[in-house]
């Protein structure tokens, strides 16, 4: 299925969160129409795109299938989920029925009303501690934290549905995603969390000795490839990612000349689950569907900080 051009109706769940509401901006500046299913337990109200139609819902109710085909969207983007490693940790819970049982709610309902393609993230925490960088799709991995093992089962989920359903997926691996409306959570969520507190002036903590490297990518071409995933025939686990490791005391050198301030910065032991070194392989991508990147990680941060300077 070649998809450009052609005007499309298709469901974002997620879509007041932070990549789900830069996805559907990109939908609707396309000329989808779009339903945004989301229920505002860490999204806003405000990030959703005025043009697009929004249901307060949460991904585990019953009645979420019947509101799906009511709207009889031809593709869903799966962005709804419990993305934070702590959260996971310590509620186990929470972590397993908003990303498991959430899941099989939407895919039940993507099966019942006859949708063409599911997409949704994955994450990088589903290769946990692996020695070889960079990660490729082929390792197997070995999560360290709840919710890394929940990203890696949603993959199997996906893979059965489509065996069983014939219900056509693409499930990306992102690397660590930044950019404008990050929340605190999330695993791109250090680059967010230091824009915040530079723009108010405030100090930050580093977890470790800073020396720890990520696979920063900036949103924009995080949407880019899920774009990219609509648009080509394609099916599969792949990893959007910049391969590019960058310490966590570059990300504080680059503030600290975007901001031009001098930044209190103050070192803590690490925390559980954590990961050292995480830089993922995009080769698959750039093959089967001519995915790169287009920021770099100086006006990534620009923009970040920009936005958060705006938005104290």
């Amino acid at each position: 299925i070649n998809t450009k051009g052609d005007s499309m109706r298709i469901c974002v769940t997620g879509g007041a969160g932070f990549i789900g509401s830069h996805l559907v901006d990109r939908l609707i500046n396309d000329g989808h129409t779009v339903l945004v299913i989301d229920n505002l337990s860490s999204g806003s109200r405000k990030f959703i795109n005025s043009k697009a139609q929004f249901i307060e819902m949460d991904i585990r109710d019953s009645n979420l299938s019947s509101t799906i085909c009511e709207f009889k969207p031809e593709y869903i983007f799966h962005e709804a989920a419990q993305t934070e490693v702590s959260v996971s940790m310590n509620n186990p819970k929470l972590d397993c029925d908003v990303n498991l049982m959430g899941l099989i709610n939407v895919l039940d309902a993507a099966v019942t009303c006859g949708v063409k393609k599911l997409l949704m993230p994955s994450s990088a925490a589903i290769y946990g501690n692996l020695d070889t960088l960079p990660l490729d799709e082929s390792m197997i991995g070995m999560p360290t934290s709840f919710y890394g093992l929940t990203k890696l089962t949603t993959e199997h989920y996906l893979r059965i549905y489509y065996e069983a359903h014939g219900l056509n997926y693409i499930c990306y691996r992102y690397s660590n995603v930044y950019g404008p409306r990050q929340g605190n959570g999330g695993e791109g969520g250090v680059i967010s969390i230091f824009a915040k507190a530079i723009a108010n002036g405030l100090p930050i903590t580093v977890y470790g000795d800073g020396d720890q490297t990520r696979d920063f990518i900036y949103v924009d071409d995080v949407v880019e490839a899920n774009i990219l995933g609509l648009e080509n025939n394609i099916t599969g686990v792949y990893n959007i990612s910049t391969n590019i490791a960058s310490s966590i005391n570059l990300i504080i050198d680059e503030f600290k000349c975007i901001s031009n301030s001098k930044i209190d910065v103050s070192y803590e032991p690490e925390r559980i689950g954590d990961i050292r070194h995480s830089r993922l392989d995009n080769k698959k991508a750039q093959k089967d569907f001519s995915f790169k990147t287009t920021f770099n990680l100086s006006d990534g941060l620009y923009k970040t900080y920009e936005y958060f300077k705006v938005n104290k």
